[in-house]
C-alpha cells in the first residue's frame, strides 16, 4: 500500500475492507457541517469519525492496511443539502484513493423518473461500483414495484445493490429523531 493514492487496490495487502462508510461532509463543506452528526457521533460513540471527508476517510482507513466502499445518502426530503458530498464528488475524490476506496453512490427511489436518469447518469465512467440505498431515511420498502425501473439500471450495468436495514442511528438523540428512522 505505501500510501500511494491513485494505484489500484491491492486486497492482498489488505486486513479487511469495510462495505459501509457514510462520507457525511463535502471537502468544501463549512466547518459546523450537519447538525445530524453531533447526535450521531454521541449515539455510535464516534467522535469525528462519522464528520470525515474522502480523503480524511482515505487516510484512516490507509493507515489501518483496510479498504472501504465509501458512499452519501441521497434523500428527496434533504435535497442537496449544504455540506454534503454529491455522487460525483465521491466518486471523482475515491479515484483520487482507489488504493482504499470503492465508491457507490445514492439516489432516492422517490425521485421516480428522476432517480432512474441519475443512476444512468452516475454509471457511465464515473467508477461507481454500486448504490447504497437507505430505506428508513429515504421512505421506500425494498420490495415496492415502483423502485424496479431503477433496481433494472443497477442490474444492467453489473450493479451492487447494498441495503442498509433494521435501526438508524440517524436523529439518534434529538427530539423526535428528526424525523428518521
Amino acid at each position: 500500500m505505501g500510501g500511494a493514492t491513485g494505484s489500484p487496490m491491492d486486497v492482498s495487502a489488505l486486513t479487511a475492507i469495510d462495505v459501509h462508510v457514510h462520507v457525511h461532509a463535502s471537502v468544501g463543506a463549512p466547518a459546523d457541517r450537519h447538525e445530524r452528526l453531533e447526535g450521531m457521533s454521541d449515539y455510535f460513540r464516534a467522535g469525528k469519525v462519522s464528520q470525515y471527508t474522502v480523503p480524511e476517510i482515505a487516510e484512516y482507513y490507509r493507515s489501518r492496511r483496510m479498504g472501504a466502499v465509501v458512499f452519501g445518502v441521497d434523500t428527496l426530503a434533504d435535497g442537496d443539502a449544504p455540506g454534503r458530498p454529491s455522487n460525483e464528488e465521491v466518486a471523482e475524490l475515491a479515484a483520487e484513493h482507489r488504493d482504499v476506496l470503492i465508491p457507490f453512490a445514492s439516489v432516492d427511489p422517490a425521485r421516480g423518473a428522476d432517480a432512474v436518469a441519475r443512476a444512468r447518469r452516475l454509471v457511465d465512467g464515473r467508477g461507481i461500483r454500486g448504490f447504497k440505498f437507505h430505506p428508513n431515511l429515504q421512505g421506500f420498502f425494498p420490495n415496492d414495484r415502483e423502485v424496479y425501473p431503477l433496481y433494472e439500471v443497477l442490474q444492467e450495468h453489473g450493479m451492487v445493490a447494498l441495503f442498509h436495514s433494521g435501526h438508524t442511528g440517524v436523529g439518534a438523540g434529538s427530539r423526535g429523531g428528526q424525523g428518521c428512522g
